[in-house]
């Protein structure tokens, strides 16, 4: 498919669902940087750290939930494109809360399918994952031929729902809109692979604030285990060629839009251990120990499930922040343990999808981040800190209890040189 970079975006009105968010903060700005008319970002936040770039940009925001009906219909009126990125339980507490994850992840998918029916919109683009077809089973150089792994299997609310919401998308390519007779919905999903880069906001601060406290010590499954990672920058390409796949009124071109009812793996093309590629890189980048010992997959699955059972004892009180996040969950023990990555082929042949962005500059990118962020902030001690400074602590504390022979002859020498030692 060879297009101009502004088709079907110039003078185009659209929404980014999740749009305050870092795949979606980028997606508008690159829509607004091509010339589109309007760009709409339905957030449940009313700000983030993109927020003011956004508005500098033009975005213009609506604070919603995709779960409420009115909140998505409110904001379909007269555009012509949505990017469906709005989600919920990737990572950390949100696994474990999978009601709240089957109501955003599938409910919301069902009224934003219902919006674009309502409202006529022509194209609707859904960022789906890697796990509607992996479910703990080695996957090397995978394609769109795979079958969905079964509902049932799921380890994760996260995967199970976003498989179903994604063939409810899919199934609704070419539906009629309910206002206009001539109009059709044409759909398609965007698979990517664990999304990297600066300002990433799921994975990247939950693993370095564990490698900051010094309890990031085991790599998990051998050195051959082997992913894929995607940089956003490529992401938001992949999701702009997409829209363009599924235009219905290109000059020469008849029949079904190339990308309609289609699914696509995307990623940067180079399978790599998570470790070595992203994980110890940035540790020794920040200071921080770096992984040695290696943990078998199995025994880091058999201590995932125990953390899973902990957690949920915790259901009721896991929005609040005194609970922490867990240390690591079933489907985060095969992310990073078992190897799985796919190919980018369909997607290059089908949209012409080609990295724009190594993964060489990808990480370097998102160290320079990193090492300006551990700047402009305090960085706080790691645990083995903590640890003395608690132990000095305590030993004076106890000093204030000796017998007061003791206390007018002084402290003893191990006490006060230890005491010395952590302040």
């Amino acid at each position: 498919m060879h297009l101009s970079e502004n088709e079907g975006i110039e003078g185009v009105r659209f929404v980014v669902t999740g749009g305050q968010g870092f795949v979606g903060a980028a997606l508008c700005l690159e829509l607004i940087r091509r010339g589109a008319l309007e760009v709409r970002s339905l957030d449940l936040r009313a700000s983030s750290s993109w927020s003011q770039q956004l508005l500098d940009a033009g975005v213009r925001f609506f604070q919603g939930d995709v779960r409420k009906k009115e909140d998505v219909g409110k904001v379909f009126r007269n555009v012509d494109c949505v990017f469906h990125l709005a989600s919920y339980g990737m990572s950390g507490k949100e696994m474990v809360q999978a009601g709240r994850t089957d109501e955003v992840n599938i409910n919301g998918t069902c009224n934003v399918l219902d919006a674009c029916h309502e409202h006529g919109v022509r194209r609707l683009v859904y960022v789906s994952t890697y796990n509607v077809v992996f479910g703990g089973k080695p996957i090397v150089n995978g394609s769109e031929t795979l079958p969905y792994f079964p509902i049932e299997d799921h380890v994760d609310a996260y995967g199970r729902s976003k498989s179903i919401a994604e063939q409810l998308v899919l199934k609704s390519n070419g539906r009629q809109a309910k206002s206009s007779k001539g109009t059709r919905l044409y759909t398609c999903a965007i698979r990517p692979a664990a999304i990297y880069g600066p300002g990433e906001e799921r994975h990247l601060p939950r693993i370095l604030s564990l490698g900051k406290l010094g309890l990031a010590s085991f790599r998990i499954g051998g050195p051959n285990v082997k992913t894929d990672w995607v940089y956003a920058d490529n992401l938001v390409l992949a999701l702009i060629l997409a829209s363009m796949g599924l235009l219905d009124d290109i000059p020469g071109r008849k029949g079904t839009p190339v990308a309609a009812g289609q699914a696509y793996f995307i990623c940067d093309g180079a399978p790599i251990n998570s470790f070595d590629f992203i994980i110890s890189p940035l540790f020794r980048s920040l200071g921080y120990p770096v992984p040695r010992a290696t943990l078998d997959t199995s025994v880091a699955l058999a201590i995932s499930r125990i953390i899973l059972f902990m957690s949920t004892l915790f259901y009721p009180w896991l929005d609040s922040k005194w609970i922490p996040q867990p240390l690591i969950l079933p489907a985060e023990v095969y992310k990073v343990g078992v190897t799985h990555y796919f190919s980018y082929l369909k997607a290059k042949e089908e949209l012409g999808y080609v990295p724009v962005t190594s993964p060489q500059e990808g990480l370097a990118a998102t160290i320079s981040y990193w090492q300006e962020r551990k700047r402009r902030e305090l960085d706080g001690p790691t645990i083995f800190t903590w640890v003395a400074v608690i132990a000095g602590m305590l030993a004076v504390f106890s000093a204030a209890f000796l017998p007061p022979s003791v206390r007018s002859n002084g402290c003893s020498p191990s006490i006060c040189s230890f005491s010395a030692r952590c302040w």
